[in-house]
């Protein structure tokens, strides 16, 4: 690979505005970017409550149904002692079974009889769970015959009452969308796209007023179409902010995909709800909880980004706690490692580099040192030292057991870092990987991490760096707590069995 080094920056430096990548997050300083979306959370607030308005109705529906079972039940009963098989037991663990299942999420197509079996099944589960824990604590009411009896009428007349609250809220929620639909932009104007457009213009129960297309060759434009084209992906946030925009609804069919696929992203930074309507109907028979359908289409409703999941706050106490820890209880290893470099390449032990991380911002990573790069520049723009003939058994012994990146947990406790990301790169590859391949800038959504889903899959060295930042979209796009968890178990494994790379 040809490199122009000229075109290059040094490491920290900031990129000439006329070179600067128009791919992704780094085509602006992160300060920017924060500053520029900032104005738009007072814009959302609205959208923000009524989104969270149907969540908080339909948790307070299936907690009163439950509480109202468990009365009337207990008062059929001539008021026989029912606590621990009642609301105390089952609540607890029913709302977040509900919650796991995505009863709570806010839907295009509002049926309460369709939700009946996963409330049914869930609802099971959590009285189980209350008699299994009556029966552990010997709190199970001596004889009572009738007492199973009493819970099938308890889990039927819950789901008589959260079906008819749920009913309710949903034609609340049908008529005040009927009244208020919130604008929304459709991101390809194929023919797929002018269809959903007509739909939601007709279909007023939806809540959704299409304001116009977002693609930047519409190619196959309807001349009868009353939408106008806006623009590409560079024009999104302008239209998000002039329009409220709540809503984006993507259709595959576009010109140009991997922007729609670009912008897909920016409207989740930018705070909207983001809707794909696939052009395989097939889809639709793709199960979970974030299955819907628009008047026929099959619609997904994707989730929001991991850095704004209820879960990032546990991520970040995770790393903290984990980076804390580790930097104790490794400090041995540390002082062990830190000698043997000190006494195989002389002064200097830690060696600090300049990496790129969230939104491209620039900080300085630490390890320890395995080779003496003969100059900045090298370090800099040399891609892989793994095979150098300078480097010696220590050196070569730390890099293949990763013990030189133990030095990064202070990194990790310092916010530059997180234990799970994409792996940090240096400022003048993520230039050129960026204009290589347009979803490598995608990677900085989220902190950079020590390991990542890339690396366990063996992506280390010199492996295809277009693969590396499909493992690491899809890390960020399916975030989950548990994820981490087992990528830092699948990472010590890893560790028992160094490769070398």
């Amino acid at each position: 690979m040809t490199i122009d080094h000229e075109s290059v920056p040094r490491p920290g430096q900031t990129l000439p505005p006329s070179r600067r990548l128009a791919t992704g997050l780094l085509d602006r300083p992160a300060s920017a970017s924060r500053a520029s979306s900032a104005p738009l959370v007072g814009r959302h607030r609205r959208g923000l409550r009524s989104r969270a308005a149907l969540p908080a109705a339909l948790v307070s529906t299936d907690s009163l149904a439950v509480l109202a079972a468990a009365a009337l039940t207990t008062l059929a009963a001539e008021g026989r002692p029912h606590s621990l098989l009642g609301s105390a037991a089952v609540l607890p663990l029913l709302l977040p079974l509900n919650m796991a299942g995505g009863l709570y999420r806010t839907r295009l197509t509002l049926s309460a009889l369709d939700e009946i079996p996963a409330l049914a099944a869930r609802a099971a589960v959590a009285t189980a769970f209350a008699v299994s824990l009556a029966v552990c604590l010997g709190a199970w009411p001596d004889g009572a015959p009738e007492t199973p009896g009493r819970l099938a009428a308890q889990l039927l007349l819950f789901l008589v009452l959260a079906a008819a609250g749920r009913g309710f809220c949903y034609r609340a929620l049908r008529q005040a969308r009927r009244r208020r639909p919130s604008p929304v932009l459709v991101l390809g104007a194929g023919q797929l796209g002018q269809r959903v457009a007509a739909v939601l213009a007709e279909r007023r129960e939806y809540g959704m007023r299409p304001v116009g297309f977002l693609d930047p060759h519409p190619a196959l434009i309807g001349e009868g179409s009353r939408l106008p084209v806006l623009g590409g992906k560079e024009v999104l946030e302008r239209e998000v902010r002039r329009h409220r925009v709540h809503h984006v609804v993507a259709t595959e069919g576009a010109a140009d995909e991997s922007e729609t696929a670009a912008a897909l992203r920016e409207a989740g930074r930018l705070g909207c709800q983001v809707w794909l309507v696939p052009a395989l109907r097939e889809y639709g028979a793709v199960g979970g909880p974030a299955r819907d359908h628009l008047f026929g289409f099959p619609c997904v409703q994707l989730g929001r980004p991991a850095m704004r999941r209820p879960g990032w706050l546990a991520k970040r106490a995770l790393d903290v706690t984990a980076a804390a820890f580790g930097l104790v209880l490794l400090s041995p290893v540390l002082a062990v490692c830190a000698l043997a470099v000190r006494f195989d390449t002389g002064p200097g032990v830690l060696f600090r580099q300049q990496r790129t991380g969230l939104d491209g911002k620039v900080f300085t990573v630490l390890k320890f040192r395995t080779l003496r790069p003969a100059n900045e520049h090298e370090s800099a723009t040399h891609w892989n030292i793994a095979q150098d003939h300078r480097m010696s058994r220590i050196g070569h012994l730390m890099r293949c057991s990763s013990l030189d990146e133990l030095p990064q947990l202070w990194n990790v406790l310092r916010g530059d870092m997180s234990l799970v990301g994409p792996r940090p790169e240096r400022p003048y590859f993520v230039m050129r990987f960026g204009q290589a391949y347009p979803e490598y800038a995608d990677r900085h959504r989220v902190p950079v991490g020590l390991t990542g889903l890339a690396q366990v899959n063996g992506l280390r060295g010199d492996t295809s760096i277009e693969a590396r930042a499909r493992f690491d979209n899809r890390y960020i796009e399916s975030w989950s707590l548990w994820q981490d968890v087992k990528l830092l178990l699948r990472t010590a494994a890893l560790m028992l069995h160094p490769d070398g790379s």
